[in-house]
């Protein structure tokens, strides 16, 4: 088993003794939950050889601790947010492995997957006014650096944060990352670049600067945001979006914009990058019903650009396909129904369905691909099962110029409050 040490020893002895014997908020205000989290991952690449692996297989039982104090009392509070996460194989095999795996569990140099792995962390937090601080083991969910909990464990960060919201309405962020723990890792490393559909694991930084602002107003049905993030010596992006929601009658419609420019940085430890990405999500909401359409398309010299093993928020990105290679533009539709409607709250179903054209593949011919969703999730809200929740997902894909994917996934997940 694999472990990362834990700061938390550390970190608490950072603190005044006074302040924490003073329970009046750090204590009283603390909360710790326990999430189980049950995975069965399921992957068939259906044109591959038959000489070359063309399935991917596992199924794991995660838990997840996490702890977040409250604030010690006074002009400047001081608290401690930790994490501790444990990854155990039920299934798994070297001949289902598929390359570098499922991203469930750790794998041994001969494929074989680990038999568990875990890693623990905390992180200082500081609070003063409608500032927070925070140094240690985080979890950004930023547009730049979005929190992918996709997968058995989360992956996390380590390195600083601040937010501030002393003006009305505006969110101010800012932070270095020094080092990210992988969603199937225990330890932790440098961060390397995912560009278009390559990961360029050949490179890595220790320094992803981000800032950001976003402001809210028109009773906060409209959003702004304006931010810049570096991977120092690799690339630089500039992501701006737009966000509004508008009731009508018994409708509630919203819009959801967003612009990325990826550049090469500094020493361009990954060579000249050029990608310049827009997306925009319409939705029209009424009852249990969300309809939904977007537009997503690339142009410049290569794919969208982000930390390797992250997500983006991009319109059209899916679990299977992202639909983010060079110059592609796609379409979805997507029709969500909550049958709380009906009289069964906890139920919810998604369908969706995007399909891309216009790649350059480099290939000599224009890329083309398609994928559709179906998620159906149900949440149990009595009795001695409450709070269970199960979700089943199908997706199909299919490309012309990578391998095409059916692809299950099975989750339950059950969060216990612990205090």
């Amino acid at each position: 088993m694999s472990y990362k040490t834990p700061t938390l020893p550390l970190l608490l002895s950072t603190l005044p003794l006074s302040a924490l014997a003073a329970d009046a908020g750090f204590l009283e205000d603390s909360t710790a939950t326990l999430n189980a989290r049950n995975y069965y991952f399921s992957r068939d690449f259906r044109d591959v050889p038959a000489s070359a692996q063309s399935k991917q297989e596992e199924w794991a039982q995660g838990f997840i601790l996490n702890f977040k104090s409250g604030y010690t009392p006074g002009p400047v509070g001081f608290g401690v947010d930790a994490i501790g996460l444990l990854g155990i194989k039920l299934d798994g095999s070297p001949d289902r492995a598929g390359g570098k795996g499922t991203g469930l569990m750790p794998r041994h140099g001969d494929g074989e997957p680990a038999d568990e792995y875990s890693r623990a962390g905390a992180a200082l937090k500081v609070r003063a006014s409608k500032t927070e601080l925070k140094v240690g083991e985080l979890q950004p969910n930023l547009p730049v650096l979005v929190f992918s909990d996709i997968r058995l464990l989360p992956p996390t960060f380590q390195g600083a944060s601040i937010v501030s919201q002393e003006i009305a309405g505006l969110t101010l962020q800012g932070g270095q990352m020094r080092a990210m723990s992988q969603r199937d890792e225990a330890g932790d490393d440098e961060m390397s670049p995912w560009i278009g559909r390559r990961a360029v694991l050949a490179v890595s930084s220790d320094r992803f600067n981000y800032a950001g602002a976003d402001y809210a107003f028109n009773a906060n049905r409209t959003s702004v945001g304006a931010w810049y993030a570096q991977l120092e010596d690799v690339y630089q992006q500039r992501f701006f979006s737009l966000k509004h929601s508008e009731p009508l009658g018994a409708w509630t419609l919203g819009a959801n914009l967003g612009y990325f420019d990826s550049s090469e940085d500094g020493d361009q430890l990954a060579g000249a990058i050029d990608n310049q990405t827009f997306y925009t999500m319409l939705s029209a909401k009424r009852g249990g019903h969300t309809f939904q359409v977007g537009y997503q398309t690339l142009w410049g010299d290569h794919g969208m650009v982000r930390i390797f093993g992250n997500v983006t928020p991009l319109a059209n990105e899916l679990p299977t396909f992202d639909f983010a290679s060079t110059d592609e533009r796609s379409w979805q539709a997507r029709y969500d129904y909550d049958f709380a409607a009906l009289g069964i709250p906890g139920l919810v179903s998604t369908v969706r369905y995007v399909k891309g054209d216009n790649v350059d593949t480099g290939l000599g011919f224009e890329g083309e691909d398609w994928e559709r969703d179906l998620d159906l999730a149900y949440t149990v809200q009595s009795g001695p099962l409450k709070n269970v929740s199960v979700r089943v997902r199908n997706a199909v894909a299919r490309s012309n110029y990578r391998a095409s994917i059916d692809e299950n996934r099975l989750i339950i997940n059950y969060t216990v409050s612990l205090f």
